[in-house]
């Protein structure tokens, strides 16, 4: 049996664009992509506001499915100007993801859902 969390916060995510920001699916919880959206649906122009706003929002996600970032076994980061910020991005993760650290792999893209996003994090974590 999936389960699918959709914490009170993103109740408009699964509304507006029908997709849950995870699923508990044994004893994995795969987490959809969380990009650095503010509460009024725009992304800062800050690099480091909007990462460590993906991080909240993932947190608020993982937490809902009784999870924490220490269950993170594999995380997949999308950046429009990877190389640009990259630097900025990993002092923000490194405040969210101890050790033992997850596989992780990043990719460079050309843009995002959200107009002004230059990351999308998703992970997978193993509960229990």
């Amino acid at each position: 049996m999936v389960e699918r969390i959709v914490p009170d916060t993103m109740k408009a995510f699964y509304n507006d664009f029908h997709f849950a920001p995870a699923v508990i699916d044994g004893n994995q919880v795969r987490c959809s992509g969380v990009i650095g959206v503010e509460a009024d649906g725009k992304c800062s122009d800050d690099p480091t506001t909007q990462f460590t706003t993906a991080f909240e929002s993932l947190s608020q996600v993982l937490s809902a499915a009784g999870v924490s970032f220490a269950d993170v076994t594999e995380m997949t980061t999308f950046h429009v100007g990877l190389q640009k910020h990259l630097a900025t991005f990993m002092a923000v993760k490194d405040k969210y993801v101890k050790e033992p650290y997850p596989a992780w792999t990043a990719i460079g893209i050309t843009e995002l859902a959200f107009p002004g996003g230059i990351v999308e994090v998703r992970v997978t974590a193993r509960k229990g």
